[in-house]
């Protein structure tokens, strides 16, 4: 052996290769960010909610959203999976101790047509990093604040109008949710109803929290687009609300993306201005996904 010669143990060399390969299967094979399902409920063939433990470093404000999904199959040449993620919603309030999600099934959708196929205890990928415009710093100051949604729109509501500094910012709040059919109401209507009874937040929102569900296909009471609504005198009358005014009303938007359009244009043509969490404004409208 030469002087300038370094000797290699052949034992010592194959070890490290071998906690090399075990370090990098580690981080190709396990599943990032990880939460374990809770809870799941169906409320209908196309309709579900699902609850996930919630990171201990998660920190969000209502109406903010997450990226969350499964890891894709395995693909055939190399053998790898890529997850696959979705924008959803924060149904639960900032102060729950679970993270709540309301959604579609779509039977060919590559992510939802496994999601809906969660049980308690399975594992889904939760991206801890929540961003969105749904929420109440984008917004300026007002007096009353109307929450405007179709199907699973609802889902960041849902948090908002279980957070107590929505009720320190506004004297009340109107949450219109239409679906085509009326059993797509149910998750709104007992989630509105919980509220109510709720052992600390009834006591805040009563007479302050207005719930006008409505449909666009099935018959039912309440019959009809809210952009219809929000331009008809009698809908007001039967809420016993003042019409809705750029001056004192702030507005929230979440739904699909002609309804989103829609009820912009509304809000515009009443004088109500676009914002951010940059730039508050007297509306907002969540363009990261529509349904």
């Amino acid at each position: 052996m030469s002087q300038n010669s370094i000797a290699v143990d052949p034992v010592s060399s194959v070890q490290t290769k071998m906690k090399r390969e075990v370090a990098s299967a580690s981080r190709t094979d396990r599943i990032p960010d990880s939460a374990r399902v809770t809870s799941v409920t169906h409320w209908t063939g196309s309709l579900f909610s699902f609850k996930v433990e919630r990171p201990a470093s998660l920190r969000f404000r209502s109406g903010e959203f997450v990226m969350l999904g499964l890891m894709g199959d395995p693909n055939p040449k190399t053998g790898k999976s890529n997850p696959l993620l979705r924008a959803y919603s924060i149904a639960s309030p900032a102060w729950e101790e679970e993270l709540e999600f309301y959604s579609i099934k779509v039977p060919d959708g590559p992510l939802t047509s496994k999601l809906q196929h969660l049980s308690p205890g399975d594992s889904i990928i939760l991206r801890p990093r929540p961003v969105g415009t749904l929420i109440l710093d984008a917004l300026l100051p007002g007096k009353r604040l109307w929450l405007l949604a179709t199907g699973t729109g609802i889902a960041p509501f849902a948090s908002v109008i279980r957070d107590p500094e929505t009720y320190e910012k506004f004297d009340s709040v109107v949450l219109m949710h239409t679906c085509r059919e009326v059993k797509e109401l149910e998750y709104g209507k007992q989630l509105v109803a919980e509220v109510m009874e709720h052992e600390f937040l009834a006591e805040i929102v009563t007479d302050r929290l207005i719930y006008y569900p409505s449909t666009t296909r099935e018959v039912s009471r309440n019959q009809g687009r809210i952009t219809d609504s929000l331009s008809s005198s009698s809908f007001y009358k039967s809420l016993h609300v003042d019409p809705l005014n750029a001056e004192s009303d702030r507005c929230m938007i979440c739904g699909s993306l002609g309804f989103n359009e829609d009820i912009q244009a509304l809000l515009q043509d009443k004088g109500l201005v676009e914002g951010s969490g940059n730039d508050p404004g007297t509306y907002v409208v969540e363009k990261a996904f529509v349904e």
